[in-house]
């Protein structure tokens, strides 16, 4: 399948949402049980660093970035949301986003992208080692899911070529 990047725009929203819903459909994607509304998630991701991949004019997949914490020391630090619709998933939708987005983050001065992984998404582990990510650690029993199963979170983290690290 052919499909281009391009950056996000507002006019997204419903397929961002359609698809985040997608991922939280597979229990192996986020805790959460809902997506957020767009003017909440709009308010969480840095808004030079989000793109959506289109093919057969429809968005397969979308990926941002939010800012790790509020202070100016962390500046630099950003998380990776990526999220394929379900019929795009295992056609390269995943890895193309990535690559933007982490040559927008090159380009935006971010030294160090991380994500947090289930050990059970095999396949969101992998795309992140291709494009440079390493597990950093293990954070067991980080949160709870909405039948309250516990559940461990993979960090992985990308420092960045360019900032001279």
């Amino acid at each position: 399948m052919e499909f281009i990047v391009r950056e996000m725009s507002a006019a997204d929203r419903e397929d961002l949402h359609r698809i985040h819903l997608e991922g939280i459909a597979t229990g192996n994607a986020t805790f959460e049980s809902e997506a957020p509304s767009w003017e909440r998630w709009d308010a969480g991701h840095i808004r030079s660093c989000r793109f959506v991949a289109v093919g057969n004019g429809k968005i397969l997949g979308w990926a941002a970035l939010s800012p790790y914490s509020g202070r100016p020391v962390y500046a630099g630090v950003a998380e990776v949301s990526v999220y394929v619709g379900k019929d795009a998933r295992g056609l390269g939708v995943g890895s193309a986003l990535l690559a933007e987005l982490i040559a927008a983050s090159e380009r935006e001065g971010f030294w160090t992208l991380q994500a947090g992984i289930f050990p059970e998404n095999e396949p969101s582990l992998a795309l992140h080692k291709k494009h440079g990510f390493c597990v950093v650690g293990r954070r067991e029993r980080l949160g709870r899911m909405k039948d309250g199963t516990w559940r461990d979170v993979l960090l992985l983290e990308r420092r960045s070529l360019r900032a001279g690290l």
